[in-house]
């Protein structure tokens, strides 16, 4: 069976159709996450996403080319750790179909084949049911706990740390 979705580095030409995205959005990402809703912190993402320390991709849908979601790898480390951050969220009406379990599987295999990375690691809260259940699936293992850990709408926020290594 074909993929149903395909990653794609973000570009600052997403930025309409990704605000969009975000905005209807609100009531879904509500309280995990803060996508960027205006112009300004929309290209932040997207230039910051392009370097040697951070990349963010697009999740598509592969029949449609609908946005499906976003998926970063951030703080990418080199040296002996080869090691980075994932985030993720899907944009509303394309929750809960299995579409952003196939973009993190492409993730991870991007992180490990084409960034030559070794570890990338979940940080997520304890009351984000879905989310855990997402890496779970995806072949990630709970590691710990992490009081207070992100500051997330202006509030610090307990995680749980899911990761996943090369094999």
């Amino acid at each position: 069976m074909a993929c149903p979705v395909r990653i794609v580095p973000i570009t600052l030409a997403d930025q309409a159709e990704f605000l969009a995205a975000a905005s209807r959005s609100r009531v879904l990402h509500r309280p995990w996450v803060s996508p960027p809703l205006g112009p300004s912190a929309f290209e932040a993402l997207a230039t910051g996403a392009r370097g040697p320390v951070n990349r963010g991709y697009l999740v598509r849908h592969a029949r449609t080319g609908e946005l499906v979601g976003f998926i970063a790898i951030t703080n990418i480390v080199r040296g002996f750790f080869q090691s980075a951050y994932l985030g993720y969220y899907a944009f509303a009406g394309h929750e809960r179909q299995g579409l952003m379990r196939a973009a993190l599987g492409l993730a991870v295999r991007t992180a490990f084949t084409e960034l030559k990375l070794h570890r990338l690691e979940a940080n997520i809260q304890p009351a984000n049911v879905a989310s855990i259940a997402l890496v779970r699936s995806c072949g990630f293992s709970k590691e710990g706990y992490s009081p207070r850990y992100l500051k997330i709408r202006g509030r610090w926020r307990d995680h749980e740390r899911w990761a996943i290594l090369a094999r």
